[in-house]
């Protein structure tokens, strides 16, 4: 998976990525997401559905403790990525973490703006695989419902927004370097949508994981450049006004021949209607 930020609880968390985790540090949890690279900064007054997933207790106040991204797609429906509410990614088992919200219409992770939600409820999909990095999804539901206008549609299997060489958006707060230099802001990149067989060469099978055509997207540009990162995991690819995908894994931030690798939105479809 994408690397999660590091560092003490003691000391304020950067801006997250998402496009692989990194290793825990001796005294604190890493943090799930990767940042934007290549992107420039957007509102979340132009993209509602653009939450952040937030614990101050373990990952600190000066970024709102955000350690991962989300989308809305439902009222009181978030999604993120499975291995974002996983003990390497936490720190400690997910029954420890007492503080964890997600956080919407904060552009600026340094304000009070917008709402931060507690959830009611979790639900990690059970067929998610950490070795292949198949079926990352997790499903929040929200103690308190958000506007209609925030939420986005995902794209339905054999929809067009998922054809190769379609021009897409990723979303995040993470690193914006691949060096930890963590957003504070929402930023935006423009990808393209590559063609399986692209993200197969790329990824026939290693100790990043597995591209499977079935459960993942990839999406970026061959030479490199634009990408997710470090603490934007779980956050939203766009395409065509619809979610096509969320931040899952890939090798690196930005390098050529390397895309990000998301979670297939009709993949998450399933997992959705199977959770009931």
């Amino acid at each position: 998976m994408r690397r999660p930020f590091t560092g003490a609880l003691t000391v304020p968390l950067a801006v997250l990525v998402a496009a692989a985790v990194l290793p825990l540090a001796p005294s604190a949890p890493a943090a799930a997401d990767e940042v934007i690279i290549g992107g420039s900064p957007v509102k979340t007054s132009d993209h509602p559905w653009v939450v952040a997933l937030s614990s101050r207790d373990r990952f600190g106040g000066a970024r709102s403790g955000q350690f991962c991204g989300g989308v809305v797609v439902g009222r009181s429906t978030v999604i993120t990525a499975a291995h974002c509410m996983s003990e390497e990614v936490l720190g400690v088992p997910r029954t420890r973490v007492s503080d964890l919200k997600v956080i919407a219409g904060r552009t600026d992770l340094r304000t009070s703006e917008g709402a931060e939600i507690p959830l009611s409820s979790e639900y990690v999909n059970p067929e998610y695989d950490a070795r292949t990095n198949s079926g990352d999804v997790a499903v929040l539901t929200l103690s308190k419902p958000l506007p209609a206008g925030d939420v986005l549609p995902m794209a339905a299997e054999g929809d067009p927004a998922y054809a190769p060489g379609t021009d897409a958006s990723v979303y995040g707060w993470g690193d914006t370097t691949g060096a930890g230099a963590y957003a504070d802001t929402l930023r935006a990149a423009q990808v393209k949508v590559l063609a399986d067989d692209v993200c197969e060469k790329a990824y026939p099978g290693s100790a990043d994981g597995k591209y499977i055509a079935e459960t993942m997207l990839c999406a970026g540009e061959l030479e490199g450049g634009k990408d997710a990162c470090q603490g934007d995991s779980g956050g939203p690819l766009v395409a065509k006004g619809k979610l096509v995908g969320l931040v899952s894994w890939g090798s690196g931030c930005g390098r050529p021949k390397s895309p990000g690798v998301y979670t297939r939105a009709s993949d998450v479809v399933k997992v959705m209607q199977q959770h009931g």
